[in-house]
């Protein structure tokens, strides 16, 4: 994509795949047609009630509406690793290991753009959320694929190391990061801690770093707890890890995460951040404190919503004949597109759109190892997912009957 009014920078970056199908979703909604949203990732769940009571207390204080602390004010800092010493069993230090960011997206694309040169790239699996691939890209540096494939089943934890081996020992520079995030969005591909000795252990021997984007920390099913690779002896050497309060505390537009570990990366990062904000709201921080320090139980809750929802959606797609397997984590359902359909992920979900009134994310969207696939969300209630199966059984058969 290249045109006459755009920067060199914004040239790299191709228009939004997701755009085509929003676009879509409004004409059909100012129609007057329900479309159930299964799109984008956007928790519908509300934060805990004493949560915003907090916030809204704290908001009426004429103190705390000047500038805030760009690192976090220091007991929102030691809540975070209060939180993640009963969680995980890791120790940080609130001074030098851990640095408040203005969600996942800003610490992450500002890491990318103190660590890398021109010239530098990154190792980013493919599929993946969209910032991993282009942060680097807005960055100045370059993204380097590796393919992530849920067809490989129990097998992908070893094929994707040798990948990412391979990849190294092949560089000519090496890369500066290798980019994780597990639970994996869009695959819902989860990991256990031996990945991620494995990982470390090589991260060491070919002196590379780890960025680990832990967003769906909090949503594992059926037994399964996503570890932190922090949790892994001497990650602090080689990682950091985002904590995100947007899903498992249901904050999203609150913008509240944190980069912990490695000292040297977050010294860095803070020293940039210096330069670019003066930090979250402070009534959003203090509340912030208040939910990390809330019993646990409150992310449980939430987590067993969403276990529901993939039940409802997983169990209805299977009934009508979509087969796709319930995931051990995230807030999504990844599924192949059904060989008989013969459409491309972006033309099925405009499909869905047209005839199920049920809007998805097109696995291309997240980079060419998706395509084939679509990406339900589970942001919407088990009445609206079981109206979406309804409407998708009507459109399977009546594109049938066309065949």
């Amino acid at each position: 994509m290249s045109e006459s009014w755009m920067f060199p920078r914004v040239s790299r970056l191709p228009k939004y795949v997701f755009a085509m199908v929003n676009e879509l979703k409004y004409k059909l909604r100012r129609e007057g047609e329900d479309i159930v949203d299964l799109g984008m990732g956007n928790p519908d769940l509300p934060p805990a009630p004493h949560i915003v009571e907090k916030l809204c207390e704290v908001a009426k204080r004429d103190n705390v509406h000047g500038y805030s602390a760009s690192k976090g004010i220091p007991r929102l800092r030691k809540a975070i690793c209060d939180f993640y010493k009963r969680r995980y069993g890791v120790e940080l230090d609130p001074e030098r290991e851990a640095i408040l960011t203005i969600g996942a997206k800003e610490g992450y694309s500002h890491l990318m753009l103190a660590l890398l040169e021109p010239g530098d790239t990154v190792i980013v699996p493919n599929p993946t959320y969209p910032i991993h691939y282009y942060a680097p890209i807005i960055a100045g540096g370059d993204a380097i694929s590796v393919p992530i494939m849920p067809e490989e089943g129990e097998d992908f934890e070893e094929s994707f190391l040798k990948k990412i081996h391979d990849i190294l020992r092949a560089s000519f520079r090496k890369p500066k990061a290798i980019v994780l995030s597990f639970p994996h969005n869009p695959t819902t591909l989860c990991v256990g801690l031996d990945f991620f000795k494995e990982v470390v252990s090589l991260a060491k021997r070919e002196g590379v770093w780890i960025i680990h984007d832990f967003a769906y920390a909090d949503l594992g099913f059926d037994g399964y707890e996503p570890p932190s690779i922090l949790q892994v002896e001497g990650a602090k050497d080689v990682a950091v890890e985002i904590y995100s309060m947007s899903k498992g505390f249901s904050m999203a537009g609150w913008r509240v995460a944190f980069m912990v570990g490695n000292e040297v990366l977050i010294k860095n990062l803070a020293h940039l951040k210096s330069y670019l904000d003066y930090g979250v709201f402070t009534p959003i921080q203090v509340a912030s404190i208040i939910a990390l320090d809330s019993p646990y139980e409150i992310v449980e809750k939430n987590r067993e919503v969403y276990r529901k929802r993939r039940d409802v959606l997983v169990e209805g797609l299977n009934r009508v004949g979509w087969q796709v397997e319930k995931p051990k984590g995230s807030m999504f359902v990844w599924a192949k597109i059904p060989r008989e359909i013969g459409m491309n992920s972006l033309d099925f979900s405009l499909f869905l759109l047209r005839e199920a009134k049920v809007a998805v994310s097109p696995g291309i969207g997240f980079g060419e190892y998706g395509e084939g696939y679509v990406r339900f969300a589970l942001v919407e209630n088990e009445h609206r997912i079981r109206q979406a199966i309804r409407g998708i059984k009507k459109a399977f058969e009546k594109f049938m009957q066309k065949v």
